[in-house]
């Protein structure tokens, strides 16, 4: 059996949202790609006392806040590595590299220029990814649903998932909504078909949402690797398929009761934690979701809260 090893990962946010990468020696195992700082957490040691000590090794800093961001198990072959990911939002001094490495500031959209080992590629959609996802509800007319959004993105709001029952104006209310994501740089994703979604022109910022059965319906990933991809999962069966085709991300449902689904029991925070240990994708928690719920989710491991009625 593959031997664990618990690694904790510092995301290194500087005051222009800048993320701090260094690049491996040649030497080591997966040598000469980029990577975010950090080690071994070692026999005994808490992940922020590894963290703060890998850092000061590694970059000379003192890191004083982080925030959980992803955890990941890959399976290299010749070992397993559990990577402990938290950004670290509050720091002193220059980094610099201690051990000779190469260290560089990237934006988090330049992140996917630079080669990275194959765990780390769901870091670099996560640091790219919100804490808070918008999906839409019910609404009077077309003004009143696009207003909506305005008021949502006004608010902050950078990820929408469009979502409506009558799908004759699906694609007319979509071109209204991605003109309204692209004016606040925010991204848009389509609860549609890979079908349907392919008849839609390409524009950077729209990605594709599959709800539980067109996840299954799909036995390879329906999209081109540069467009969003994400899937509603609520079991273990649909988050091994949507791991297996390649999905950017993840909805975990119902982590509570919903008013639009009071039918369903939702399967609580321990729950979705369990779901969560194998996912090497991010997981944003969803069901009876309200603001004051984000904290607790990110400390369960999610990337985020996905909501309808606490933004709509």
């Amino acid at each position: 059996m593959s031997r664990v090893v618990h690694v904790a990962v510092g995301v290194i946010v500087n005051d222009s949202g800048s993320i701090l990468i260094a690049k491996r020696p040649d030497q080591t195992h997966q040598g000469g790609l980029w990577e975010f700082p950090g080690g071994k957490v070692e026999s005994g040691e808490t992940l922020f006392d590894a963290l703060k000590r890998e850092l000061r090794e590694e970059l000379a800093i003192d890191v004083f806040a982080t925030e959980p961001l992803i955890k990941i198990r890959h399976d290299y072959g010749d070992k397993i590595v559990l990577l402990d990911v938290h950004k670290v939002i509050r720091f002193a001094g220059k980094p610099q590299g201690n051990e000779g490495q190469p260290i560089q500031w990237v934006s988090p959209e330049q992140l996917t220029n630079h080669k990275f080992p194959a765990a780390n590629v769901p870091i670099i959609t996560a640091i790219n990814l919100p804490k808070r996802l918008l999906i839409t509800g019910e609404y009077i007319n077309r003004d009143d649903f696009l207003n909506r959004i305005d008021i949502a993105l006004h608010k902050g709001i950078r990820l929408v998932q469009l979502r409506v029952k009558a799908p004759e104006i699906f694609l007319d209310l979509a071109d209204g909504v991605a003109e309204i994501c692209e004016k606040y740089s925010a991204k848009l994703l389509l609860n549609t078909s890979d079908n349907i979604f392919s008849q839609i022109l390409p524009q950077k910022n729209i990605g594709l949402h599959l709800n539980s059965v067109n996840l299954l319906a799909c036995n390879s990933r329906p999209v081109a690797k540069d467009i969003l991809l994400s899937a509603s999962c609520h079991n273990q069966i649909e988050i091994d398929h949507a791991q297996k085709i390649g999905v950017d991300f993840m909805y975990v449902s119902p982590v509570q009761a919903t008013l639009s689904h009071s039918e369903q029991q939702g399967i609580g925070w321990n729950k979705f934690s369990q779901l969560l240990e194998g996912a090497v994708i991010p997981a944003y928690a969803l069901g009876g979701m309200k603001e004051s719920d984000l904290s607790i989710a990110l400390a369960h491991g999610a990337q985020g809260i996905a909501a309808i009625s606490e933004w709509w």
